[in-house]
């Protein structure tokens, strides 16, 4: 992406996140769907960041990409989680394993927003551990037929198109991944409203029930299901850690701003040593989040650059998971600090920080939790396949 394609689409970015802050805010508050986000990302040509140029996209490459989910992020974790969702686990797997008849069908409508796209990989019985999911499909000549519960999607309500995976009813038990188009036959879906946070981001859980998939929306091929999911989990996992920078950084102007304006004991409470100390891990979080984060997103890009280079790959998908792990740390730890330095005021969704702590626990579980990363990372630094955990 040339400088000044960059500077214009982090520009819209920015102009996209200072018109949904108020909207954002309202429907916080309100505990409802912000049905203003996706008209607005239209509005903004940001629908598309990753997608080339080609099939309607803004064409960034991952590093800008990360620099833009950072800034939507200082706006919630919610909003955050929605572009996550039809982006970085939503298009980029039919971009990157999908036929060209799949991307021409789905990549432009998804970037005007004509359509909102989802991955469907949790269930009930199969969250860090996707290979213990129940959902199957039975092939019938030139369709396939799907049935099971998918569970804690994201976009999962609102998504016209989602990338999904089952297991085949007979034969090798391989996952396999499938574009489904929720307008079919079949299938049902429950908004999930009792939530810790992210009130104002679609959350929901989809059933298929003898749902008919036409065997063009087989996604790669046969059996190419674990590795397209996991695959795809690293482009999430960058997207969070650049979602937690985001946060990371709105705490420190929150609390920054807040603690020049407010009087205690006959001063500033910026002037207090003890809040000083909570400012300055705040902003420890943010430069080492920042640095991270920023390695991570140019090891997947140089991966991307060269996609037949498993030692490139490997490197990626190792920052990507230790960016993800300590960014959603830091800024749990840095929302948390930021609602002490509001004290009473902290404790309400009425201020930023509160708001933030709320929802920004999740970056904690989703996209791989703490336990599961730090599984992964001891066992690339101990020396890699012998010492995984668990197979």
């Amino acid at each position: 992406m040339n400088p000044n394609d960059q500077r214009r689409l982090l520009s819209d970015v920015d102009d996209f996140c200072q018109e949904i802050r108020e909207h954002e805010e309202l429907c916080y508050v309100e505990h409802r769907f912000n049905h203003h986000l996706i008209p607005l990302a239209q509005k903004f040509n940001i629908l598309g960041m990753l997608v080339p140029a080609e099939y309607g996209g803004r064409g960034a490459d991952v590093v800008t990409y990360a620099r833009a989910l950072a800034r939507i992020g200082r706006e919630g974790t919610g909003v955050r989680t929605f572009f996550s969702g039809h982006s970085s686990i939503g298009q980029y797997p039919i971009l990157t394993w999908g036929n060209e008849e799949q991307k021409r069908r789905y990549l432009p409508p998804s970037c005007k927003g004509d359509k909102v796209l989802a991955f469907g990989l949790t269930e009930p019985e199969a969250g860090s551990n996707p290979l213990e999911m129940q959902m199957t499909y039975e092939r019938q000549g030139d369709r396939f037929i799907l049935n099971g519960v998918k569970y804690l999607i994201s976009n999962a309500g609102i998504a016209n198109t989602i990338v999904t995976f089952a297991y085949p009813v007979e034969g090798p038990r391989l996952i396999s991944a499938f574009i489904i188009d929720t307008d079919g036959a079949g299938f049902s879906c429950e908004d999930l409203v009792a939530k810790m946070g992210m009130p104002t981001a679609n959350t929901g859980m989809f059933e298929l029930s003898n749902y008919v998939a036409p065997a063009a929306n087989l996604l790669g091929e046969e059996g190419q299901g674990f590795r397209i999911a996991m695959g795809t989990l690293v482009s999430g996992r960058l997207s969070v850690a650049a979602g937690c920078l985001g946060v990371i950084e709105d705490c420190l102007c929150e609390a920054v701003t807040y603690a020049k304006e407010r009087q205690q004991h006959g001063k500033a409470i910026a002037k207090h040593q003890l809040v000083q100390e909570h400012i300055a891990a705040i902003e420890m979080h943010r430069l080492s989040s920042e640095a991270l984060v920023s390695k991570a997103a140019e090891a997947k890009e140089t991966s991307a650059q060269n996609p037949g280079d498993g030692v490139l790959a490997s490197r990626a998908e190792l920052l990507c998971a230790q960016a993800k792990l300590f960014t959603s740390q830091a800024a749990w730890d840095a929302a948390d600090r930021a609602v002490q330095v509001f004290g009473g005021r902290g404790w309400s969704t009425l201020y930023r920080p509160g708001r933030h702590l709320q929802d920004v626990r999740v970056c904690r579980i989703y996209e791989g939790t703490d336990e599961i990363l730090k599984l992964k990372i001891a066992a690339a630094v101990l020396g890699g396949k012998e010492f995984v955990a668990f197979k």
